[in-house]
Order: structure tokens, then C-alpha cells, then sequence
């Protein structure tokens, strides 16, 4: 065993690959390193399936819990399923280096990953990209790379390179990229309202340190020496000139009308095949077969199509720069919160808005912590959206990435939870689909949280650009379509608003493209954005400001975390007792948030005061309205809030002589007090006499009124002698009738 490392410096860490240790019968392997983050990595090829006539990429990337020292969560304490991180950290991986395998080649090729260590700073997801190039160029496929790969924040308007995990947090931007030495090759990237200058000059200051990922990859083959596979590409097909001459102007005709089923080109290949082999028939005497006919007539058809384009002449008739026909409509569905539905040509998207209390965030964990989505959107792909059949096994890979992208394009524009404290939950059903249902999905969810009235910050519009490149000459396409994405060479998916982009993904079929092309791509789509944000004004033009009937009610304060196990009281009881009697349902988070939802205002209303009341820091100077609850010789306790007593000292009850308790107050009376004063022990002093100075009144001033009314009545003397004399003599008798016992 020969261990072979390189290394490199990388916006202050250390960045190194090895190889020659660990999984030496796989194809390649590496264990990449950053700060004390490790990824083992292993490519391997295997020979292709028969008829297989795509290349077989398969890219596994899985991130364990035992990497950052801690146990999976749940009953089962071994990994399950993918979860949704590490499947868009597979897509992420597979987009930038699949087209820099040769055409035609189709041996089955895997790229698998395990994340071995994390140490909590720096993020795997995006070293997984260099990882996988690195392992694949010193393995003997004929791989066209190297590539790498880097994150790009912005703080404080500066750009940071490879931000850490804590610096992410207060980041304006999240830009993955990949790239050659020479071009970019993906962009995955979200942010808040980013200008699109700047968004170009983040990608060029994360493509120079691409360069130098890149260089490390070569320094590494070259230590390596490992021999590639001598791999020529397939003759030209046989066919393709037949084809040429007996369909092309066939083709080029059928390819140029608008509407997607009349475009098809299939009883065109299906007449050539019939008049070329007899019925039953699969090969011609001279070795020809009927699918290098079908392959054929797929090549001239893409060509024929790519080369109307790059004329001017796209296949619907639109301009290169024009949007297909729109409509937008709002509240489409009765009982929802919000519903939108976005068409725009033969692409169609159903938005549905469903507004919840905290309880219902999506709670999430995995090796980087455990977190909670307030926000979250649900995209579904159906079959019968492109006139296909097929089973419903639960969301792919792909319905699982455009949710995301369409996801995180519209979060920057949501309220803050401390404004509006519900969890919002959007899911985009695609009805139709012919190019860039995502960016529909942006369009829909859009609409559907306005007339949710939902108070987002800005509308949110998504638009897709494609290319046609051929040598030097390339045409920009907006809005393209299905058609246009398949036969082209880019889908370059923006969405932001007025102000700026806030998501941004490029998926290329060729080796990459330069600056121009992405200056001008991300111009194409502003204009084409703001175009689309006209219409959907018009449609509705701001969040209603008030939510719908059938929306919970939400109100929420914050009282000090130490007083959660107060309002939550012995083994729940107090916060039970709340929601019983009101109705409402209370969630409290660690910083001392109390959400609480009902069905109506009032209800929500006489819990909030309730909790206040429960957990009200109880203020010096404030007079309160309480409760005598119990009395002793030395003054009265009075519960100022719920669970809270304050010390009512009888030299406080009155601004007079004060004999006894009693005489002022009894049990269960309601008085107000005023705080006079809160020692270290949260003991609380209350004052009566103080309420009763500050309202100008005087427990003395009743008395002397009721002793001059007792001096002004008229008191015979007599009266009283012949009293006391009366009383005198019924004592006397009594005596006398004691002694005769």
C-alpha cells in the first residue's frame, strides 16, 4: 500500500485528497479533507446492459449520523431512506459531470460517497462534487474533467469563500458552483434579491478558486499514472443519410408548429421504418437494423431542430426572446387557504396554500442538526401532466430537487416567524408540463400565498433560458420548452423578483460557458421576469390583508424562558387546563415564543391574556387588580397573577391606624394593590395605602365622617342611667336566684 496526498490552501483551511490506501479494487477511490470534514469516495464502472442507449450515471451520497458523533433519532438507529439533503446533494453532483463523459459511451458508472467525519464548520454536500471528479480522473474511465466545486456567501456586501456553517446563517447568498479550468458548468445558488451583477461577480470569484481545485485534481492524476480506457467514438450512423434526404423537409416542417402533439415527428420515423424494412423485419441483409433507423432519425430530427433555432425560426413561431401566452387565476379551490393556478403555454401549474400553527413545521434531522421548516413546498410531477402512464411510487429524485428549487426561490420573500407566526405549506400539482415546471411552481406560489394573504415582501416570477450552441454562434432562447430543452444545450432556471434574483440553477449538456453567455442569460431572464410580474399583478396585486375564514387564527408573545415551566405547570397541567377551557392551542419554543392558534380571534385573544397574566414579569410601580387569598396578623396575601402572591403588610392596607386584618379586607375580596417593591428572591411588597394616595382618596376621611355623624346625634343622660340602672337590677336578681339554689 502507497498512500499518494496532495494538498492545497483554500480561503484559509487545508484542502487534500489521497488515494492508495482504502478501496483499492474499485476504480477509483479518494479521501478528501477539509478542516475535519473526511469524504471517502469510490468510482466504479462496470460493463453496459444490452440496448442500453443512455449513459447510466448513478451518483449515492449518504451522510452518517456517526460522523459528527451522534446516534440517528427514532426507534431504528441505522440509516433509512435518502433523505432529501443528501438526494439533492446526489443531483448536485451528477448535473456538472455528466456531460463531460464522451457521447455514445454507455458502460454503467457509480459514484458513491460516505461521509466519514463532520466537524460541525465546515459543510460536506458541496466538497462531495470535487470528490466525486477526484475519485473518477484517477480511475480508468474516460472522464473529460477534471471539475471542482465551491460555495460562495456574501456578509456584509463581501464575498466569502467556502463560508462556514455559522457564517452561512447571516449569509445573503448561497451559490454552489462547478466548473472546469476553462467554464462553469453548474450553479445552484439562492439569495435575498441579489442584483444580477453581482450574482455574475460572486460566479467569477468562485470559478477562480475552481482553477486551482482543478489544478490539485491534475497534480494528483499525474501522481497517479492510472491508464484510461482507449474509447473511440461510434461510427456515424448508416443511416443518417437516408434519412437526411427521404424526411428532412418532413421533419422541418412538422417541427414548426405550436402546439405540442401536432410537433411530434413519430408517423414520420414510422412511415420511413415501414417503407425501409418489411413488416417483421428487424435487420436488413447488409447487417442494418431497425433501431439504428429509429437512432438515426433522432439525430437528424435534434439536428434539424438545433438548426432552426440558431436561423431564428424556434419551433412554436415565437421570437427568441418571447414569453408563450399566460393566464393566471386565484382562488380556484373552495375551503383551502389559497390557491392559484399559473399556465403559461402548455406548462400548468395548481398552487394550494395551507396556513398551520408551529406544530406543524416540518421538523428535520441529520448530521448538521436538528431544525424546523416553517416554509415548505411539495412539487408533484403526474404522469398524465405529458400524456404518459405511469405508477405512483412517492416523489423522485427529480420532483424532490424542483420542489426545493422552487422552495428556496420564493423563501427570501416570506414574513419573518416573530411577524407571522404560522407554518405555511404549499404544493404545486403540475397539470401540464412542456418546459420549466418549476419555475411555473414559483409563478403559482406566488399567487397562492397573496391570495392567502399571506404578507410577503415582494412577488416572486420564474423564468427558464436555454442555448443553442454551435461553435462560436449561439442563440439565447427565453421560455423555452419541452422540445428546446431536450435538443438544446442549456436550462438556465432564474427566479427573483423586481428587485433582484433569489434562485438560480444552470444545468448544461456541453462542457461549460463562458462569462458572456451568463451576463447575457441573466439579462434575458430579468427582463422576461419582470414581463411575467406584470401579468400576475394584474391578476392580484398585493397579499390580502386579511387571511381567509377558514385560516386559523395565530397571536403570539414572548415571555421570559424561565417561566415555561411555569405556564406549562406539573406534568402539563396549567397549559392543559389553558387550551381546555379557551379552545386554543398553545406551542412554546426554547427562546420563550408561546404560538397560540384557534379557531377565532376572541378565543386566541383570552388565551394570549391569560398566558400574559401566568407569566407577566410583575413591574415595581404598577398597580394591579388582585385577589386576597389567605390573611394573617401581620397583613394579607393578594394573587396579583395567576400563581403569584405579593405581601400586603397591614401598615400598608390603610393610611390610617389599622387594628386588625379584617376590618379592611376579607378572603376572596378583589382589591388593587400597587408593587412597591421586589426583593432578590422575587419576593414581592404591595401597598394599598399607595392606591389609595395616588387616586386621591383616604380610608381616614370615611372615618372621621362617620365620628362627627355619631357626635351630632343628641345623647340623653338619663337615657343612659336608667340603662345602666335596668342592667344593674336584671344582675341583682340573678345573684339572689343563684344563692336560693
Amino acid at each position: 500500500m502507497k498512500k499518494i496526498e496532495v494538498s492545497c490552501e483554500l480561503a484559509g483551511r487545508t484542502l487534500s485528497i489521497s488515494t492508495g490506501v482504502m478501496a483499492k479494487q474499485a476504480s477509483g477511490a479518494v479521501l478528501l479533507q477539509y478542516g475535519n470534514t473526511v469524504l471517502f469516495t469510490a468510482a466504479q464502472t462496470g460493463p453496459s446492459r444490452p440496448g442500453t442507449d443512455f449513459f447510466p450515471l448513478t451518483v449515492d451520497y449518504r451522510e452518517r449520523f456517526a460522523a459528527a458523533g451522534k446516534f440517528a433519532g427514532g426507534f431504528l438507529k441505522r440509516e433509512g431512506r435518502p433523505t432529501d439533503r443528501e438526494i439533492l446533494t446526489c443531483r448536485l453532483t451528477d448535473r456538472p459531470m455528466r456531460p463531460l463523459f464522451p457521447k455514445g459511451f454507455y458502460d454503467e458508472m457509480q459514484v458513491m460517497t460516505n461521509v466519514m467525519s463532520y466537524d460541525g464548520v465546515n459543510d460536506p454536500s458541496v466538497l462531495n462534487i470535487t470528490a466525486g471528479s477526484a475519485a473518477t480522473s484517477i480511475s480508468p474511465v474516460p472522464f473529460q474533467g477534471p471539475i471542482g466545486a465551491v460555495r460562495v456567501g456574501m456578509i456584509d456586501d463581501e464575498f466569502i469563500l467556502m463560508p462556514t456553517m455559522e457564517e452561512m446563517k447571516v449569509s445573503k447568498l448561497d451559490l454552489v458552483l462547478a466548473g472546469s479550468k476553462e467554464s462553469v458548468l453548474m450553479i445552484e445558488g439562492f439569495g435575498d434579491q441579489i442584483p444580477e451583477d453581482i450574482m455574475v461577480d460572486a460566479l467569477m470569484f468562485g470559478h477562480r478558486a475552481i482553477v486551482k481545485i482543478c489544478e490539485l485534481q491534475e497534480q494528483l492524476k499525474q501522481l497517479v499514472g492510472v491508464e484510461k480506457i482507449s474509447y473511440e467514438a461510434p461510427p456515424e450512423n448508416p443511416f443518417i443519410g437516408q434519412v437526411r434526404q427521404e424526411s428532412a423537409a418532413q421533419i422541418r416542417t412538422a417541427r414548426q408548429n405550436p402546439v405540442k402533439k401536432e410537433r411530434s415527428t413519430s408517423t414520420i420515423r414510422d412511415a420511413l421504418i415501414k417503407k425501409v424494412f418489411a413488416d417483421g423485419v428487424t435487420e436488413l441483409a447488409d447487417g442494418r437494423t431497425v433501431d439504428q433507423l429509429k437512432e438515426a432519425f433522432y439525430e437528424v430530427d435534434n439536428q434539424i431542430c438545433r438548426e432552426l433555432t440558431i436561423e431564428g425560426n424556434r419551433l412554436d413561431g415565437r421570437g427568441l426572446d418571447e414569453l408563450r401566452q399566460v393566464t393566471c387565476e386565484v382562488d380556484v379551490l373552495p375551503i383551502v387557504h389559497g390557491s392559484a393556478l399559473f399556465t403559461r403555454g402548455e406548462t400548468q401549474s395548481l398552487a394550494t396554500v395551507v396556513l398551520g400553527s408551529p406544530r406543524d413545521k416540518q421538523r428535520v434531522d441529520g448530521l448538521t442538526g436538528e431544525f424546523a421548516q416553517a416554509f415548505y413546498l411539495h412539487y408533484n410531477f403526474p404522469s398524465f401532466s405529458v400524456g404518459e402512464c405511469r405508477p405512483i411510487r412517492g416523489p423522485g429524485r427529480r420532483e424532490i430537487g424542483h420542489g426545493a428549487l422552487a422552495e428556496r426561490s420564493v423563501a427570501p420573500v416570506m414574513p419573518k416567524e416573530e411577524n407571522f407566526p404560522y407554518t405555511v405549506r404549499i404544493i404545486s400539482d403540475i397539470l401540464e408540463s412542456n418546459g420549466s415546471s418549476s419555475m411555473a411552481s414559483v409563478c403559482s406560489a406566488t399567487l397562492g400565498l397573496m391570495a392567502a394573504g399571506v404578507p410577503i415582501s415582494q412577488p416572486v416570477a420564474g423564468i427558464s433560458i436555454g442555448v443553442i450552441k454551435e461553435g462560436n454562434k449561439y442563440a439565447l432562447l427565453t421560455d423555452i420548452m419541452g422540445d428546446e430543452d431536450h435538443f438544446g444545450d442549456m436550462d438556465f432556471k432564474v427566479a427573483g423578483s423586481q428587485k433582484g434574483i433569489t434562485g438560480i440553477q444552470l444545468d448544461l449538456k456541453i462542457d461549460g460557458i463562458n462569462e458572456e453567455i451568463i451576463r447575457k442569460t441573466l439579462e434575458k431572464a430579468k427582463v422576461a421576469r419582470r414581463e411575467l410580474l406584470k401579468i400576475m399583478l394584474t391578476t392580484i396585486r398585493r397579499p390580502r390583508p386579511e387571511l381567509p375564514e377558514t385560516a386559523p387564527r395565530i397571536v403570539s408573545t414572548k415571555i421570559n424562558p424561565e417561566k415555561i415551566g411555569l405556564l406549562i405547570g406539573p406534568s402539563g397541567k396549567t397549559i392543559r387546563a389553558i387550551q381546555d377551557e379557551t379552545g386554543a392551542q398553545l406551542d412554546i419554543s426554547d427562546d420563550g415564543t408561546v404560538a397560540i392558534a384557534g379557531s377565532s380571534a376572541a378565543i386566541c385573544n383570552e388565551a394570549l391574556a391569560r398566558v400574559e397574566a401566568l407569566t407577566e414579569e410583575i413591574k415595581v410601580g404598577r398597580i394591579y387588580t388582585g385577589k386576597v387569598s389567605s390573611i394573617k396578623d401581620f397583613g394579607a396575601f393578594v394573587e396579583i397573577a395567576p400563581g403569584k402572591d405579593g405581601l400586603l403588610h397591614i401598615s400598608e392596607l390603610s393610611d390610617g391606624f389599622v387594628k386588625s386584618v379584617t376590618d379592611v379586607v376579607k378572603i376572596g375580596e378583589i382589591i388593587e394593590v400597587k408593587v412597591i417593591a421586589v426583593d432578590d428572591q422575587n419576593r414581592v411588597k404591595l401597598s394599598r395605602k399607595a392606591v389609595l394616595a395616588e387616586k386621591g382618596q383616604s380610608d381616614i376621611e370615611d372615618e372621621e365622617v362617620e365620628d362627627e355623624e355619631i357626635e351630632d346625634e343628641e345623647i340623653d343622660d338619663d337615657d343612659l342611667d336608667d340603662e345602666d340602672d335596668d342592667d344593674d337590677d336584671d344582675l341583682d336578681d340573678d345573684m339572689d336566684d343563684d344563692d336560693d339554689e
